[in-house]
């Protein structure tokens, strides 16, 4: 199927037609061709996540860690409930959990874990981080660090959009989910193929069950919204 995308770095407009130009792109569904985790692994995110959130997989950091890396005093940390959502006028809601050899936090309506800086605190020293942030009012994002450097950040949504040290690192993981780095692509699935990407890296896979509470987490004020 065909559609239309605006190119340039604004939208069209008379005034300035020459800031870019409407071009036709393939519109592509993502889904697993080889094993591992796939789109429709996440089905279930919109009607439990949200429209809004982060969630960052990192190795070589523990929970307690991970949580300081973000900004939280060991004071913030604590278990959170189920009645704990970020708001506005109050602190960040962050959970942390374990799921096989990787860190994983969720962050209730934040993009914190997304920063450049924060990628590069939880991933210096050898880690490794991999965010994936969801804004369903603004533009989803999947980001690679390695050893303090962001190594490949990539748009779910028109996977051609790539920066980084090495844009090209994910290469391999795309094609497994059937897109093609090298095609000015439209994603018609980017919600759940961000995460399936951030699976296809670590190995990970995060399932409703893992949204359980009460579980470890931070109240953080200063949050990134």
């Amino acid at each position: 199927m065909k559609t239309w995308r605006w190119t340039g770095n604004a939208a069209p407009s008379a005034a300035h037609p020459e800031v870019g130009e409407w071009a036709e792109t393939e519109m592509v569904h993502a889904t697993a061709r080889t094993p591992g985790t796939s789109p429709e692994d996440y089905e279930w995110e919109d009607s439990r996540l949200g429209e809004i959130y982060t969630i960052v997989f990192v190795r070589g950091l523990n929970e307690h860690e991970v949580l300081r890396r973000l900004g939280a005093a060991d004071e913030d940390i604590r278990l959170i409930g189920d009645e704990e959502h970020s708001q506005p006028e109050g602190p960040e809601i962050i959970t942390v959990r374990r799921i096989g050899d990787r860190t994983v936090t969720i962050e209730d309506c934040g993009f914190r874990g997304a920063q450049p800086d924060v990628l590069g605190a939880l991933s210096c020293n050898g880690g490794e981080a991999v965010a994936v942030q969801q804004d369903d009012y603004a533009q989803h994002h999947v980001a690679y660090a390695v050893d303090g450097e962001l190594v490949t950040a990539v748009n779910p949504k028109f996977p051609l959009e790539r920066h980084g040290t090495d844009p090209d690192r994910l290469n391999r993981h795309l094609r497994e989910l059937g897109i093609d780095p090298a095609a000015d692509d439209h994603i018609d699935n980017p919600v759940p193929a961000a995460p399936a990407i951030a699976g296809r890296i670590t190995d990970v896979t995060v399932t409703p069950q893992h949204l359980r509470r009460p579980v470890l987490g931070a109240a953080i004020l200063g949050a990134y919204f």
